[in-house]
């Protein structure tokens, strides 16, 4: 067993739960692999037998991980405090942990208002038990995040489209394969958000370091074991994301260096990553 990877698991016990009919536990997904490299309980063998075999090819992804769970923190806290955004759409939302998006926005803002979106069942599950926040501020949309269309129908139930949004795409873009054209995907949501809506994107990097080889491999490991393979894309691909946005300060960096808190250690030697924040003018 890999250090750090729990050697236990509770999510067993939700497969019997009304509305994870549909749940594979025997092919590892990407939501409950991330759940087992963040030292939660919500994932299956399959998933941590995925998760350990990554880590075992590249060490930095669990500290990576859980740099990536710092950034939204920072982020959502600075939209709310001193962007004036109180409306997020989280796409790919993965398990509830700790400082879910809505517990942030509504900890600055009780009336902060929160969308999530996911369509693992498992997900589902527990976002229908754990992500209620204020009572009619926060909804979860079954659905994957490239079906554009319908997930901003749905959206329109709860959040004001007049009104700024920011759209949260974190460790979310990797998933989505070149053919189906994520880059469109994501114009698609810029277009219909107002003026003055925030788009927040961290993704895998590659790189040609060492650190960069060694999560190269790690990925390759993943994609033989998951049913939603990973695509690390350069950081010009990741870069072409927020075209038709400004990037706001300080710019894409690694998830640590984005506005961290004072004493917030810098982690770009866990694995090449990059964080971005962008508002629409």
């Amino acid at each position: 067993m890999t250090e750090g990877v729990p050697p236990v698991s509770d999510a067993e016990r939700l497969a019997a739960t009304p509305g994870a009919e549909a749940l594979d536990i025997n092919v590892a997904h990407p939501a409950r692999v991330y759940d087992a490299w963040l030292g939660g309980k919500d994932h299956f063998a399959a998933d941590r037998q995925a998760a350990e075999q990554v880590v075992r090819t590249n060490p930095g992804i669990m500290p990576s991980v859980r740099a990536n769970r710092g950034f939204l923190v920072r982020v959502v806290r600075h939209l709310v405090r001193e962007a004036g955004v109180h409306q997020f759409l989280d796409l790919g939302t993965g398990l509830p942990s700790a400082n879910n998006v809505h517990e942030v926005a509504q900890a600055a803002d009780s009336d902060a208002r929160v969308v999530y979106v996911d369509n693992d069942p498992i997900v589902l599950v527990h976002a229908r038990a754990l992500l209620t926040g204020t009572p009619g501020t926060v909804a979860y949309i079954d659905a994957d995040i490239r079906d554009a269309e319908t997930i901003l129908d749905k959206a329109h139930d709860t959040l004001d489209f007049s009104k700024p949004i920011a759209v949260m795409l974190l460790m979310t873009l990797q998933f989505v394969p070149d053919a189906d054209d994520p880059h469109a995907l994501v114009k698609k949501f810029i277009a219909a958000v107002p003026s003055g809506s925030y788009f927040v994107v961290s993704c895998p990097m590659a790189d040609e370091s060492a650190l960069g080889e060694q999560a190269t491999q790690g990925t390759a490991r993943y994609n033989q074991m998951v049913a939603t393979p990973m695509t690390r894309r350069s950081r010009a691909e990741i870069l072409r994301f927020m075209e038709g946005v400004e990037i706001v300060e300080p710019g894409p960096v690694h998830m640590s260096r984005w506005r961290p808190d004072p004493g917030e250690e810098p982690g770009e030697r866990y694995s090449p990553a990059i964080a971005i924040v962008g508002r629409k003018p």
